[in-house]
């Protein structure tokens, strides 16, 4: 049986731009958005990045 999967984008808090793409499951129940402190390459630091629709 296959997983059913849906690409992310992950967004900067800051400046808004969709720096990095996960896949997820779907159908996982009681799944958070998800929210990672990662690089920004347009701010030059480290931001939080938040879950955003492709």
């Amino acid at each position: 049986m296959a997983v059913d999967l849906m690409t992310i984008a992950l967004r900067c808090s800051e400046c808004k731009m969709k720096n990095y793409f996960f896949r997820k499951n779907k159908k996982k129940k009681g799944a958070e958005k998800l929210e990672l402190k990662k690089y920004c390459s347009t701010c030059k630091k480290h931001t939080v990045h938040k879950q955003a629709k492709v």
